[in-house]
């Protein structure tokens, strides 16, 4: 039961995942926090799985990698996954992503929390004052002619594969904003080129993380083969969803749960 349960909420985080682009781990580490991480002196059971932050970290990053990998398949199937942009950003992320995974230990619960919830309203106050600017659809996005600072980007990259390991969300959330508003990336175009890199840090990531014993092979599994399912049916999805809905989503949802992780944290008390 408790497999089918992680199958099932897989699926729709996996589906949503990959229409933002954010690969899932958005959602996954708060739901790991809230409804299954206890203390290593308690008895087993579904609401005590994880005994620490960095196990659920370890072990969403393994979801986010099936998730990504399986939206990066049927992105690149759409042609939608501009590689100019996706390979030296994917192989910018691999040494932030290798340190990430040992510095995620130090992160504490309460300040894991409150850093992460910050990060999140802050990005999302953004991302929905801006959705209303007119953007590239997909449609119009020409490979040949497209220019960015790719500098820029690469530079952007190593942080994003830092803080996908040390967080355990994949970096999405940070890549999709930045491509879109600093490097004018269409919305589409940066979901399912985020979606590609995110492939590739967040396997660097869950080596490190698995060297460390921080995956739990269980639950991994369980969400993780849900995850690229949904995967699947979350690009089908993106090619009929316009790019402020895109946009707009992921605020609302990044706010929700930033918000959500501060509480829990207690520094403000």
């Amino acid at each position: 039961m408790e497999l089918i349960v992680l199958f099932a909420v897989g699926i729709g985080v996996g589906a949503f995942g990959t229409l933002v682009g954010i690969g899932g781990g958005l959602i996954m580490i708060p739901l790991f926090i809230l409804f299954m991480t206890g203390s290593a002196s308690a008895p087993a059971s579904f609401f005590n799985t994880f005994h620490n932050v960095y196990q659920a970290v370890g072990t969403s990053l393994f979801g986010v990698f099936l998730n990504t990998a399986s939206g990066s398949w049927a992105y690149i199937k759409q042609k939608r996954v501009y590689f100019d942009a996706a390979v030296p950003f994917a192989i910018a992320t691999l040494p932030g992503a290798f340190l990430g995974s040992y510095i995620a230990e130090y992160f504490t619960g309460k300040v894991f929390n409150f850093v992460f919830g910050m990060m999140l309203i802050i990005l999302a106050i953004i991302m929905y004052w801006k959705s209303s600017t007119k953007k590239a659809t997909a449609e119009d996005f020409n490979q040949k002619n497209f220019k960015y600072p790719k500098k820029l980007g690469i530079t952007i990259s190593v942080f994003v594969g830092f803080l996908s390991s040390v967080l355990g969300i994949g970096g999405g959330v940070i890549h999709v904003p930045l491509m879109i508003y600093v490097l004018a990336f269409p919305p589409h175009v940066a979901t399912a080129t985020s979606h590609f890199v995110l492939a590739v840090s967040s396997f660097m990531g869950c080596v490190s993380h698995f060297l460390l014993g921080h995956i739990v092979w269980k639950p991994a599994l369980g969400i993780g083969i849900g995850a690229m399912v949904g995967a699947q049916i979350g690009a089908v999805i993106s090619k009929k969803t316009r790019p402020r809905i895109i946009v707009i989503l992921l605020s609302l949802t990044m706010c929700a749960l930033g918000i959500k992780l501060i509480f829990l944290s207690d520094l403000l008390k």
